[in-house]
C-alpha cells in the first residue's frame, strides 16, 4: 500500500474522489484536493479539513496554472475531475470538452513538468461505445456514442502519447457504473442507484428507461478505491501505460437492481416493498449492455474485488437512507440520470 507520500486528487471533494482522498489520508499519506464544487460537495470533505495532512485547492483544472500548484511535489496524481454524465454532454458539449480534454491535457502537462511519478487518471466504460461485444474486454472498442464518451477516449489516447513522448507513467481505469457512499442524488444528472433510492424513500415510483433489461456492470465504490491503490503501488513494469477496466465483472439488469434495492430498503421502510416502476423511452446514448471483463486487472494489477453488486448494494444501503431521508424534497425528480 502507498504511504507517507504526496498525492494530488483532482475532483477530490466529488463522490468517488472524497473516498480516494478518505482512504489516502487512512493510509498516512498527504493529500491535496483539487475542487470547483461545480459537481463536489463541501460536505464530502468537511472530515478532512482539520487534519494537517489535508490541503484543499479551490480551483479549475481549466486552468493550467492552478494545475501546476495541485502538483508541486507531488509524488502521485490521481486525475478524478470530470464532467460525467452522457445526457450532459449530448446538451452541452462544448463544456464537456473543456472540463475533459481541456482539463485533463493541463494536469498532464503539470504532472510531467513536476516529475510526478505516477499519473493515475478516471476513464470510463462509455469508450466501449457501440460495440456489442460481452464482456468488454480493454483492446476491442467501438465507435462513441456521446460526447462524453469521445472526451473519454481522447484521455486515453493523450495519456498514451505523453508515456510514449515524455516516458510518463501513467494508467487508466475505465470506470463501470460506480455507485456507494457520498454519491450525490439532487443533481440534474444523478446516477440511476441514488436516483432511485430518492424515489423510494420518497414513496414514489421511479422511472427505468425502456423495458428494464438493459443491464450494467454496478460497481462498488470500495472496489473502485482498491483499484486505484493497485495502480498507485504496482511495481510491475508491464502493468504501467496500460487501461483497466474497473469493475466486479458481473451483469445486472435495470429491473433486477430495482428488485435488490426494494428488498435492502424494506428493512428501514416496508412500505416501499409496494412500491412499482415506471417504464419509459430508452434514452438517447445509452448502449444496451455493459460487463466488464476484469482479467487483465487481475493478471497485471493483481485485482481481486471484494464486494459484488449486491454485496456492495447491501452495505451502501443504511448510508444510502439515512443521507437521502434527510434531504428528502417533495418534488417530482427528473429521470435523466448518467447509466
Amino acid at each position: 500500500m502507498i504511504t507517507n507520500k504526496k498525492i494530488a486528487v483532482t475532483g477530490g471533494a466529488g463522490f468517488i474522489g472524497s473516498n480516494l482522498c478518505e482512504k489516502l489520508l487512512e493510509l498516512n499519506n498527504y493529500v491535496v484536493c483539487l475542487d470547483n464544487f461545480s459537481t463536489g460537495k463541501r460536505e464530502n470533505i468537511t472530515s478532512f479539513l482539520d487534519n494537517p495532512d489535508f490541503l484543499l485547492i479551490e480551483g479549475d483544472v481549466r486552468n493550467v496554472e492552478t494545475c501546476r500548484r495541485a502538483v508541486e511535489n507531488a509524488d502521485y496524481v490521481l486525475h478524478e475531475a470530470a464532467l460525467g454524465s452522457v445526457p450532459r454532454s449530448i446538451k452541452d458539449p462544448i463544456a464537456t470538452n473543456d472540463v475533459n480534454i481541456t482539463g485533463f491535457l493541463n494536469m498532464l502537462v503539470a504532472a510531467r513538468d513536476a516529475k510526478v511519478k505516477r499519473f493515475i487518471y478516471a476513464a470510463s466504460s462509455s469508450t466501449y461505445g457501440d460495440s456489442a461485444s460481452l464482456p468488454k474486454v480493454e483492446d476491442t472498442i467501438g465507435k462513441p456514442l456521446s460526447p462524453y464518451a469521445v472526451t473519454k477516449y481522447v484521455n486515453e489516447l493523450y495519456a498514451g502519447v505523453f508515456s510514449k513522448i515524455y516516458g510518463m507513467e501513467t494508467i487508466g481505469l475505465r470506470y463501470f457504473n460506480v455507485f456507494g457512499q457520498r454519491q450525490d442524488p439532487d443533481g440534474a444528472y444523478a446516477a440511476i442507484i441514488p436516483l432511485f433510492v430518492k424515489k423510494l424513500i420518497n414513496r414514489e415510483s421511479p422511472v427505468i428507461n425502456g423495458d428494464g433489461e438493459y443491464s450494467r456492470d454496478f460497481t462498488y465504490i470500495k472496489n473502485v478505491v482498491e483499484m486505484n491503490l493497485l495502480a498507485l503501488s504496482t511495481k510491475n513494469p508491464l502493468a504501467v501505460n496500460e487501461v483497466y477496466n474497473t469493475a466486479f465483472g458481473e451483469r445486472t439488469t435495470l429491473n433486477q437492481l430495482f428488485a435488490c434495492l426494494k428488498e435492502y430498503l424494506c428493512e428501514y421502510d416496508p412500505e416501499i416493498a409496494a412500491i412499482e416502476a415506471i417504464h419509459g423511452p430508452n434514452r438517447q446514448g445509452d448502449i444496451p449492455h455493459s460487463l466488464a471483463g476484469i482479467e487483465k486487472a487481475r493478471k497485471l494489477l493483481n485485482y481481486h474485488p471484494q464486494y459484488s453488486m449486491k454485496q456492495g448494494l447491501k452495505e451502501a444501503a443504511e448510508w444510502y437512507y439515512t443521507q437521502l431521508r434527510n434531504n428528502i424534497r417533495r418534488q417530482p425528480i427528473k429521470n435523466d440520470g448518467s447509466i
